[in-house]
């Protein structure tokens, strides 16, 4: 699904919403994974305006990951080939929520792809990094997350960096699974971030200080944001 489509983008987001371990049924018309990933989708809308940013987000055609399926990766990469065969080679950052996170980090091999951003994404143990090479990861997690894990998201960072690519962990002090508490937050840094990947603006700070030195983790405190 299209929010901003732009003839020959020089940049493009796609946003990727959470589901279920386990689920072959299509998600259901009121399906409140998506849902919140609305706020996000508003507020790269506005980050991005005017800078030839196509935005888009990814329909699964199941609601689980379903196991070795990856249902939700397989999506995803269709939508990478079909965004390359319609508008060429822009430079694409991936934002996913959970599940989706887990998606945009399985796909981030694909030629487009820059960048991706992971909400509170669910990095399971041994997940592979080898396609992160080159790529710029960000993984943001809440320390009040009761879904997925951040050590999660700290072992696959510092893998990652291993194997070749520029990425951090930042932790989201009261931040919770759904991104509900400090909802603002979550949307401005995610904006921020987005900006910073597809080069229209500078990285956050603690993030471009962790990608210089090396380090797994932006800041142990993202209330020192510069």
């Amino acid at each position: 699904m299209v929010d901003r489509a732009v003839p020959r983008p020089r940049g493009a987001v796609l946003l990727l919403h959470g589901g279920r371990a386990q689920g072959m049924e299509p998600p259901p018309r009121l399906n409140l994974t998506a849902v919140r990933m609305r706020p996000f989708t508003r507020a790269v809308l506005r980050a991005t305006e005017g800078h030839d940013v196509l935005v888009g987000r990814v329909r699964y055609r199941h609601r689980g990951w379903n196991g070795t399926r990856a249902d939700p990766a397989v999506d995803a990469r269709r939508a990478l080939d079909e965004l390359e065969r319609l508008a060429g080679s822009p430079r694409v950052v991936l934002v996913g929520h959970s599940m989706g996170g887990r998606a945009a980090l399985a796909v981030a091999g694909h030629p487009l792809v820059r960048g991706v951003v992971g909400l509170a994404p669910w990095c399971p143990t041994g997940e592979p990094v080898k396609q992160l090479a080159d790529r710029q990861v960000v993984l943001v997690h809440g320390d009040r997350d009761r879904t997925t894990d951040p050590a999660g998201s700290r072992d696959l960072a510092r893998r990652a960096r291993a194997a070749g690519a520029d990425t951090c962990t930042v932790l989201m002090s009261g931040g919770d699974h759904a991104l509900l508490r400090r909802a603002d937050e979550w949307h401005a840094l995610t904006t921020e971030l987005v900006s910073g990947l597809l080069g229209l603006g500078p990285l956050p700070g603690p993030v471009r200080r962790a990608f210089e030195k090396g380090r797994d983790s932006a800041s142990s405190d993202w209330d020192d944001k510069r």
